[in-house]
């Protein structure tokens, strides 16, 4: 049996027990193992978990008093937070220890990190506040160090789900599993950060999502992929990232977590390629040349023909030769001034903007846009613009992988 080494406990399961009649300690570790047994597959089985040294040994405190038993017991994990939750809610459908009727009940799961990471500020703010009393006037270093680890009390709580500072004010919201996701995410800069807390999606995150912009941003074991596919059937979700293989987003370094950002895909993307279907929990996998490394989510693009995207999009945009010939001939006509014009359904030019004010001058645009012609490349944050504001063409030069309600065409699309 492996043993789970101090350093890689992640949380700590707490419960108290009570049964009515003696027990011991034995009798209680062979209810735990054997009616548990089977409840949640053979990936969460505690024999193996406690066998390849994901779950430790489990600590039991017994007493007992007038004919009756009481205790604690106390379970360390290094799994992820999501089978963390899931083992600790095990416990408590334990009816019987050895010949007696007993009852569990959870106390906390409490996160080892958290706790380490709280003393190594106030052991900190202890180091600083003596070199300032010994009067060393080179704090910076240090100083700057203490500011990386209080930037993760920026966290708050939205209906008491663990979030940055910016979740209301932010169009755009990142939809993390966990508090200590929440947490790396922040004392990276990013702010507009929320945890599900659980397997379950909590309403918050359902309306969230009908109001913001939403990236789900899931780690890349067997936990994420099980709360992509609630997030996917439950909440709007516009774009899909995944931590690199095997990881998790609360292990990140800030290099990966801006990398896995950046690699995101759009939601109606992710679900195609991988042959997702809401309104029914049928999710299928199947080979696509994008996803095919051991992992479902492991994304690389040495194997995607350049052809596919062109045709899958050139082929749904039907636009009459008209049309195409006022798109070509304004696109011509502003190559090299990075500019873009707006049009009106009819045409009219409703105004000529240097492309780095696109954005903004859309936003605040009384009419009612209905194509953008411009110098430069169609993007997702550009999409995410244009599908507020209703418009139904964009025309750039060049354009990403963009799968979208609005259609998009590139110089060699009107060729």
């Amino acid at each position: 049996m492996s043993k789970l080494a101090p350093t890689s406990i992640k949380y700590v399961i707490k419960a108290g027990i009570n049964a009515q009649g003696v027990i011991e300690k034995p009798d209680v570790i062979g209810a735990i193992f054997g009616q548990t047994e089977g409840l949640l597959g053979s990936d969460l089985d505690l024999r193996e978990l406690q066998r390849t040294g994901r779950i430790g040994r489990i600590e039991v405190n017994i007493n007992s008093d007038k004919g009756k038993s009481y205790g604690e017991v106390i379970i360390p994990s290094s799994l992820d937070s999501a089978e963390t939750a899931l083992i600790a809610a095990t416990l408590e459908t334990i009816e019987r220890v050895g010949p007696c009727t007993a009852k569990i009940n959870l106390k906390s799961v409490e996160d080892t990190r958290e706790l380490k990471r709280k003393f190594v500020v106030d052991k900190a703010k202890s180091i600083l506040k003596e070199l300032l009393d010994k009067g060393i006037s080179d704090t910076s270093k240090i100083a700057e160090e203490i500011k990386e680890e209080i930037k993760t009390y920026e966290i708050t709580t939205y209906k008491t789900l663990p979030c940055g500072p910016n979740i209301l004010e932010s169009e755009d919201i990142i939809v993390v599993e966990g508090r200590a996701d929440v947490i790396n995410l922040i004392k990276y800069g990013i702010k507009n950060v929320i945890a599900m807390q659980g397997s379950s999606i909590p309403t918050t995150i359902m309306e969230l999502s009908k109001q913001k912009t939403t990236t789900a941003f899931l780690d890349n074991d067997r936990g994420g992929e099980l709360n992509l596919k609630s997030l996917l059937e439950t909440s709007e979700i516009d774009y899909v990232a995944i931590a690199p293989d095997g990881k998790e987003v609360e292990e990140l370094s800030k290099k990966e977590v801006f990398k896995a950002l950046r690699d995101k895909v759009a939601a109606s993307q992710f679900k195609i390629e991988n042959n997702i279907t809401n309104g029914n929990k049928k999710t299928t996998y199947t080979k696509k040349e994008k996803y095919v490394s051991t992992s479902k989510y492991k994304q690389t693009k040495k194997e995607v023909p350049e052809k596919k995207f062109v045709s899958r999009v050139s082929s749904a945009v039907n636009i009459s030769e008209d049309q195409k010939k006022i798109f070509k001939k304004t696109l011509d006509e502003l190559i090299g001034t990075r500019a873009a014009c707006i049009f009106d359904s009819t045409f009219n030019i409703l105004g000529k903007v240097p492309v780095k004010e696109l954005e903004n001058t859309l936003s605040k645009l009384e009419d009612d846009p209905y194509a953008v012609i411009f110098d430069g490349k169609v993007d997702y944050k550009l999409d995410l613009v244009a599908k507020r504001k209703g418009i139904k063409f964009l025309v750039g030069m060049d354009k990403e992988d963009v799968k979208s309600s609005v259609k998009i065409l590139s110089k060699k699309d009107l060729i």
